[in-house]
């Protein structure tokens, strides 16, 4: 607990409003992992304050024993989520999302054992301060709710999750001419699971990891796209991959904005 105190310190101290980066999830312990998604960003309004953001996104890891990012399917998603800026500097929004994620043996030969799927809901909430022309800085809380089944919709040993997600964002602007900027994050989750085995009970709610990002976001010309390529260590509390420095993400979002269109 004195180390997620102190962890949260800083991290009270940092964000920015992000307008096309999509965080990478975590998926597991494992040494390096790629996370691709594709989305499509529309505006809800004609002044701009509602908007909706639908993707879908795939992820890669290695085995424990290699540093091979695409070595094995780690998750499939489907997310869509409206925002709203109710404020210059206040937005929430709230987002419905299902995934599907293998799940692999501990030990050699590392084969594929089990399909998890989840179906999550969640809502945030985040303020944006502006410091200076070029630089901004946003705080977001965000609270999920996260149930479990395997393939075949059957209950699992973990039957729901409630977490929190606290996550700072710091971004410079670069050029607005072409929207490049440069993003740096960190996030804490914490979390409490009602579990359906060995018996039904609550585990301790309580800090679960870190995650540390760095991405650089740009328009592309003479399109409707933007693209952010970007990195991320998943910093997993009691995890293998804590001892080799967490777990090293490559990622890179690709979002087709599409303007407010009047019926």
């Amino acid at each position: 607990m004195k180390r997620a105190l102190c962890l949260l310190f800083p991290l009270l101290f940092l964000n920015s409003l992000l307008q096309a980066q999509i965080s990478p999830p975590g998926l597991g312990d494992a040494n390096t992992a790629f996370w691709g998604a594709f989305g499509i960003k529309q505006k809800l309004d004609s002044l701009g304050k509602k908007e909706a953001l639908s993707y879908v996104a795939i992820g890669r890891k290695s085995s424990p024993d290699n540093e091979t990012l695409f070595s094995k399917q780690a998750i499939f998603v489907v997310n869509h989520e409206v925002y709203h800026s109710f404020s210059p500097h206040q937005q929430y929004s709230y987002a419905i999302s299902y995934r599907r994620q293998p799940e692999y043996q501990s030990s050699e030969p590392y084969d594929k054992e089990a399909t998890e799927q989840e179906l999550r809901v969640y809502g945030r909430y985040a303020y944006t301060f502006n410091l200076g022309e070029r630089l901004k800085f946003k705080n977001t809380i965000r609270q999920e709710f996260r149930k479990f089944f395997d393939a075949d919709f059957n209950r699992t040993e973990e039957d729901f999750q409630l977490r929190t997600r606290l996550k700072s964002q710091l971004t410079y602007t670069v050029s607005r001419k072409s929207n490049q900027k440069i993003l740096v994050s960190m996030e804490e989750l914490f979390s409490i699971s009602h579990m359906n085995e060995p018996e039904h009970s609550w585990n301790h709610f309580g800090y679960r990891e870190m995650r540390i990002a760095a991405y650089y976001v740009f328009a592309i010309p003479h399109s409707p796209f933007t693209m952010d390529i970007g990195y991320m260590d998943d910093l997993i509390r009691d995890s293998r991959s804590l001892h080799k420095g967490g777990v090293h993400y490559l990622a890179a979002d690709l979002i087709w904005n599409i303007p407010y269109q009047r019926k």
